[in-house]
């Protein structure tokens, strides 16, 4: 059964600098995604930890907070049936080398860390992290 939903994407610093949101939300759109909300933000340290919270005791928290903070960010909720599971396929392997062609982070990814977008990977996730960026009077 399919149904509308959401997922929460982050366009990460590294992809933001290297002028990359113009054709990542053209992915977005060719895809069949509604935009429903969209920020662009700069993560304070204190954002960033509570946001991956989830991965406290990783031992790649650390850097990863110190690379979401270091620019800003573009922050959208996504909208179209079974979205988490639609955007996760759009956007690819966590790492950009093992992504599959023509998907977001094959294209504008550089490594597992500065892999160009955020993509929630549940559900209960997006809903979550979509309240982490925007009330309910931002989404339209």
């Amino acid at each position: 059964m399919t149904h509308k939903n959401i997922t929460l994407t982050m366009i990460k610093p590294l992809a933001v600098q290297k002028g990359f949101i113009g054709p990542i939300l053209a992915k977005v759109n060719e895809a069949g995604f509604r935009i429903v909300a969209m920020k662009q933000m700069k993560l304070t340290v204190d954002q960033a930890k509570d946001f991956y919270a989830i991965h406290k005791e990783r031992p790649f928290y650390n850097d990863l907070v110190a690379f979401m903070t270091s620019g800003p960010i573009v922050a959208a909720i996504l909208e179209k049936e079974n979205a988490v599971e639609a955007y996760r396929e759009l956007i690819g392997s966590t790492n950009p080398a093992q992504a599959t062609d023509g998907t977001v982070r094959k294209l504008y990814g550089t490594s597992i860390e500065a892999n160009a977008v955020h993509g929630s990977d549940s559900d209960d996730n997006a809903v979550i992290e979509s309240a982490f960026f925007f009330s309910k009077l931002e989404r339209f």
